[in-house]
């Protein structure tokens, strides 16, 4: 990959806000130069989107909780149910099929341990479900790192 196409992109990975006059400037770039290679990155779908990060325990989300889930179910049907009631938990912020002894894992960020079992009878209402096992964190210490590139 060009080298400037990384600088772009590790710059743009540390603070999406940086202006074109900005980022042109950072990666050493005319702004002409930088704005036809991000319209690249863009076209390409290597820049899915920018968002912000905000702090879950300054808006009262506590808990970050990791469920692990086995099942005994993997036809297709089944498949679509679990997808459509997770993804329809809003306090599930990642969720992965994963390979191990597991099947699936979550990512749930919650007020407290009452809200995480709302969350929890939820899911085991809608879904049959081998195993869930849950790891609830005490320290948050490497978080939405950025991209090894």
């Amino acid at each position: 990959m060009d080298k400037k196409f990384d600088q772009i992109d590790r710059a743009l990975q540390r603070d999406a806000r940086l202006s074109q006059r900005e980022l042109a400037d950072t990666v050493g770039l005319s702004q002409n130069a930088c704005w036809r290679r991000l319209k690249a990155l863009y076209a390409s779908g290597l820049i899915e989107g920018h968002t912000v990060r905000l702090d879950p325990e300054r808006l009262g989300l506590d808990l970050t909780v990791f469920v692990l889930i086995r099942t005994r179910h993997h036809s297709k049907d089944w498949l679509e149910t679990f997808r459509g009631e997770v993804t329809g938990l809003a306090n599930v912020i990642d969720f992965y099929r994963i390979a191990g002894d597991y099947d699936y894992m979550l990512k749930v960020v919650v007020e407290d341990m009452n809200a995480f079992d709302r969350v929890y009878q939820r899911l085991i209402e809608k879904v049959d479900l081998d195993t869930v096992t849950s790891y609830m964190t005490m320290e948050a210490i490497a978080v939405a790192r950025d991209l090894p590139i």
